[in-house]
């Protein structure tokens, strides 16, 4: 089953940052490397589900000319709009997903530490979804912790099998150690990014 908002809500009622976000050595190198990983400069407009308390929000940002970022816990999306209050381009809002799903189309999603809360076929509803919402040529990523966490609807290497099994994205890059997968998809052909700004 897909873990309800209460899940959420008891997190942040004990702690402000239960992951370590803006702690931790291990959030920050993996915050470099998965924005690393984006095959383009600059997005026009970026979706960020499940943002939390905005620490890749605040990173993210500045290559996205818009940033709709949003969360299912209110404590969350408050402590997200906080961070990035400075930066006009973010939108913080409280969303429950899928059913909550936003209008539009964009050019780049971000799921980070996400998709593993997601059980049954709301998944699958998630992606698809998410294909439907991606311009073409758009840019899904996707970065999952891969040690087991017993009360995870799935694990981060389950998530990423049906990621890949998605029909109209095609995988461009793909970053995997012990600890973590992150991988990058577009939504119709795979282009490089040297193939993308013409060096080949």
């Amino acid at each position: 089953m897909t873990l309800e908002p209460a899940y959420f809500d008891r997190m942040y009622a004990a702690s402000d940052d239960p992951w370590g976000f803006t702690s931790r050595w291990y959030e920050r190198r993996k915050y470099a490397l998965t924005l690393a990983m984006l095959p383009s400069e600059r997005y026009a407009d970026a979706f960020e589900p499940g943002c939390s308390i905005g620490v890749m929000t605040e990173q993210l940002a500045p290559r996205c000319a818009r940033l709709l970022s949003c969360d299912g816990s209110r404590a969350a999306v408050r402590a997200a709009a906080r961070r990035t209050s400075g930066q006009p381009s973010v939108c913080v809002e409280q969303r429950v997903l899928p059913r909550d799903w936003p209008p539009g189309n964009f050019d780049l999603i971000v799921f980070s530490e996400l998709l593993y809360y997601f059980g049954g076929d709301d998944l699958q509803q998630l992606l698809k979804l998410s294909v439907a919402a991606l311009r073409p040529g758009g840019t899904l990523l996707a970065v999952h912790w891969r040690h087991p966490v017993p009360e995870y609807p799935r694990s981060g290497d389950n998530v990423h099998q049906v990621l890949a099994s998605q029909p109209g994205l095609s995988r461009i890059a793909e970053h995997r150690e012990p600890d973590f997968i992150a991988e990058v998809y577009l939504h119709g052909p795979a282009l490089s990014v040297a193939q993308a700004t013409g060096l080949v």
